[in-house]
């Protein structure tokens, strides 16, 4: 290869401006070392170019970008300050011209045959940032001009790399910030613990390419750390060795109540050899309420991998996920007080779908479905068909305020309370009095319950309907669709209240329909409730059908009006109709 020519000034100048002109359209700093290699081509024609960036925690040049050079090569070596020619150049602050490495002392050899070789300091604000670096395989290859104009041109890469690498930085904590906010938006639905650390483990990849992922948890009455998560190379793994509290980096990060950072394992003596392919550690201890609750654990198997921004972005999430865990786990104890006090009250059900029956009622002159939905994974619906001595069929439908766990619970309470009173098969209205009156001696807090009860006489084709804030059933009779004027006060609020009872005469066809406000008030996009005339048209509509039929047309017709936006409510349905 010919040595270059020497450019001249007046190509100098051009070149100084297009190199402005080309570092200043990109903050990206990938594209900006690549156009800096392009520009650099025009002047020097090197094979083997570099752009080395300092860290200056351990004082180490790594590559940052490079032409000519082995990947795997340049992925490995660190140079320090002072070392080889772009150490040199690094400490020296000036440009490096070597006509011949094979007569310098302290040449690092990272291409084979290797003859020549110009490194420039980056340096900005008066503070080194990093080397650019061009090799040869003649000897003399580069000449002073070329270290001048390197030099110049390196002045002004130096600041578009800082530039760069600020934007970089700002961007990397525009990043946290928004997981941060990611973080706190899902985990006010992540009540499951395990569930929740999955999910931080995610979460907190997508900023750090971690390799090996822990939370450990701190057993307080035995004073150790248990792995309670546990990620290796992006595949869960359970992981069974309690630590000792002050026991290895991760014990050391829990006693001591600060973060550790270990660039290198194998030379701190505090380590535990768990995983042999370790090379670099950082533990934070997640703190709740100054109390340390457990450590965050990640691992690489490079050196160095972890650094001072790592420290800082998962220390800051640490609080947010030590918070997080407290809640997880308070509502894991909650949870467990909740079926005990289901046990208590002998309620062999489970909160939910076991509190409904398992079939409906057999008739010789009518015919019963039901159908439940909730709107989340637990709500405060409940439908249930009580054991009345034939011909007669006692149905319950309601709606307990409040949502989630405490709505179930108190949907346990009423089921209770109803099945216990049932024996004494009191018809509808004396029922709901029952059932008030039992809620008011276990009066808690605000809540209470809408329940709508309906006795059906099989034999003479009766139903006794009494109602307590229910939305009001419809009777379906001779082709018109009515509503039932059964109404009163909810259960569970006030004491000694009277609740009437409507008796109605059937004959074959009709039919009489249950629900809860969760289908009336199903909304769509524009904020129109479903409501009660679409609710009669569907059952005017499908009355010729089956029990089961009407039952499904009306959550088919509900689920069509609100289709594409959320369902906040549970809907509840049961339909009786004549043979």
């Amino acid at each position: 290869m010919v040595s270059p020519a020497s450019p001249h000034l007046a190509d100098v100048e051009s070149l100084l401006i297009e190199v402005a002109d080309v570092l200043n359209t990109t903050l990206d700093l990938d594209t900006l070392l690549q156009r800096v290699a392009e520009v650099v081509k025009r002047v020097i024609d090197y094979e083997i170019f570099s752009i080395l960036l300092l860290n200056e925690r351990t004082q180490e040049l790594r590559f940052r970008f490079q032409i000519g050079h082995l990947p795997e090569v340049a992925e490995r070596i660190r140079v320090k300050v002072g070392e080889g020619v772009t150490g040199r150049a690094a400490k020296e602050r000036q440009a490096i011209l070597v006509d011949d490495v094979s007569k310098e002392t302290h040449y690092i050899e990272a291409v084979a045959r290797v003859r020549s070789e110009l490194a420039v300091p980056l340096i900005t604000k008066n503070k080194v940032i990093g080397v650019m670096d061009l090799e040869a395989q003649e000897p003399g290859y580069f000449k002073e001009e070329h270290a001048r104009v390197l030099s110049l041109i390196g002045s002004r890469v130096a600041v578009s790399v800082e530039n760069a690498r600020l934007y970089t930085r700002v961007l990397r904590q525009a990043n946290t910030l928004g997981l941060l906010n990611e973080i706190s938006r899902e985990l006010t639905s992540i009540l499951n613990l395990d569930q929740l650390l999955k999910r931080v483990g995610d979460l907190l990849r997508t900023i750090i390419d971690y390799q090996m992922f822990s939370i450990l948890l701190l057993d307080e009455p035995k004073q150790k750390l248990v792995h309670r998560f546990s990620v290796r190379f992006k595949e869960s793994v359970p992981l069974k060795h309690d630590i000792p509290l002050g026991r290895g980096l991760v014990g050391a990060a829990a006693l001591e109540r600060r973060p550790i950072l270990v660039p290198d394992v194998t030379k701190d003596p505090r380590y535990i050899k768990a995983n042999p392919e370790t090379r670099s550690e950082l533990c934070v201890p997640l703190i709740y309420k100054d109390k340390v609750i457990g450590v965050l654990d990640l691992e690489h198997t490079r050196r160095n991998f972890f650094n001072e921004d790592h420290l800082r972005t998962v220390s800051t999430l640490a609080a947010q996920i030590a918070i997080a865990i407290e809640n997880a786990t308070l509502y894991e104890r909650i949870a467990l007080e909740e079926r005990r006090m289901e046990r208590d009250l002998a309620m062999a059900r489970e909160v939910q779908h076991h509190l409904l029956p398992p079939a409906c009622p057999s008739l010789q002159r009518a015919e019963v479905a039901a159908r439940f939905a909730p709107a989340h994974a637990i709500g405060g619906d409940m439908y249930d068909f009580l054991d009345y001595k034939p011909p007669r069929a006692c149905m319950i439908v309601s709606d307990v305020s409040g949502k989630g766990a405490p709505a179930a619970l108190y949907a346990a309470l009423v089921s209770g309370i109803i099945r216990s009173v049932a024996p004494g098969e009191p018809p509808p209205a004396q029922m709901l009095g029952l059932v008030n009156h039992s809620l008011n001696q276990r009066r808690l807090g605000a809540n209470y319950v809408v329940l709508c009860c309906a006795l059906w006489d099989d034999e003479r084709g009766t139903m006794r309907v009494a109602n307590s804030g229910l939305p009001r059933p419809i009777y379906y009779h001779e082709g018109h669709a009515h509503m039932i004027e059964s109404a009163g006060l909810p259960l569970g609020m006030f004491s000694d209240v009277a609740y009437d009872e409507t008796t109605i005469h059937a004959v074959s066809g009709d039919v009489f329909a249950f629900f809860s406000d969760g289908i009336v008030d199903a909304s769509n996009d524009k904020d129109e409730q479903f409501g009660r005339v679409r609710i009669e048209h569907v059952i005017s509509h499908n009355a010729q059908g089956s029990a089961q039929q009407i039952v499904d047309a009306l959550f088919q017709a509900a689920a069509d009006f609100s289709a594409g936006t959320p369902v906040f409510d549970d809907q509840t349905a049961v339909v009786l109709k004549v043979k």
